[in-house]
């Protein structure tokens, strides 16, 4: 879902508009979560000794949605603005920092005397994504002479000349990927590969960077390098195995509906045809 910084990293590497791949990610954003509702409401009904206390009330929430909507606003400004044409997707990103930090000083949440370390902090991160960045521009290159996407779209030929064959198991090397390696670098290494084989099947670059992505965040859940699995256990206070168990069922559930992505177009299409964003 927009904004994402794993959307910005697919269009760098495709060349493919960073606004449309926003808005082709509100429908398997939606798929995503459908998916989940559904284990949780299977899961609901069979443990309803779980069910927790009635919530707080329609007042209560209507009071917690006003307060959030500055920050739900972040979204309207970065999409907004890209698609009305007051910036680029990269200047969109510097608006959203500068209004995010507004934001802090105004929840409380940050003070003046934290900027040094958040500044210290996003600047170890942006230096990692762009070594990454550099070395995979370097490995692409490197790839390309050698010709080893012509070679990998061969091989891949050579076992069927079926798009659909082909694109599972992209899909599949991609899920085992994920469990070992983060979006990011993932992107920029296979995409590459990938891009021209999928396109010679005549599948639309922005619909192919809506399975990537949805494909690599599952392995953000999946150990060993799962890094959302490990945050979330570490924030509960649980150990990995008994949350991986329970994890399972929705691992599933999210796999399906990565497969209902890939082959149901429109659900990664619809709107940014709609908007005029694709043809």
């Amino acid at each position: 879902m927009p904004p994402s910084n794993t959307f910005i990293v697919y269009s760098l590497v495709s060349s493919t508009s960073i606004a449309a791949l926003f808005m082709a990610g509100v429908g398997p954003g939606l798929v995503w979560v459908g998916a989940c509702m559904i284990v949780v409401a299977i899961y609901a009904a069979r443990h309803p000794e779980l069910k927790g206390k009635k919530g707080p009330g329609l007042k209560q929430d209507l009071i917690i949605l006003w307060r959030a909507i500055p920050s739900l606003l972040t979204m309207v400004i970065v999409i907004g603005g890209i698609l009305i044409g007051w910036f680029t997707a990269t200047e969109s990103s510097a608006i959203a920092v500068v209004y995010c930090l507004i934001l802090g000083f105004a929840y409380k949440a940050i003070k003046v005397a934290d900027l040094p370390r958040i500044i210290l902090e996003a600047s170890r991160t942006t230096a990692i994504v762009m070594l990454l960045v550099g070395v995979s521009s370097a490995l692409s290159w490197v790839m390309a002479f050698a010709r080893i996407p012509q070679m990998v779209s061969n091989l891949m030929l050579g076992i069927s000349n079926n798009g659909t064959v082909i694109l599972i198991i992209m899909m599949l090397i991609l899920l085992v990927v994920g469990t070992f390696m983060d979006p990011t670098p993932a992107i920029l290494i296979f995409v590459p590969i990938f891009l021209p084989i999928v396109m010679t099947f005549g599948i639309h670059p922005v619909h192919f960077g809506t399975m990537v992505v949805y494909n690599l965040c599952v392995g953000l859940l999946t150990p060993p390098v799962g890094n959302v699995l490990f945050i979330a256990s570490r924030v509960a206070g649980l150990r990995i195995e008994p949350v991986v168990a329970k994890l399972v069922w929705f691992l599933l559930a999210l796999v399906v509906g990565l497969f209902v992505v890939v082959f149901t177009p429109a659900i990664s299409l619809a709107i940014p045809t709609a908007m005029g964003l694709i043809t």
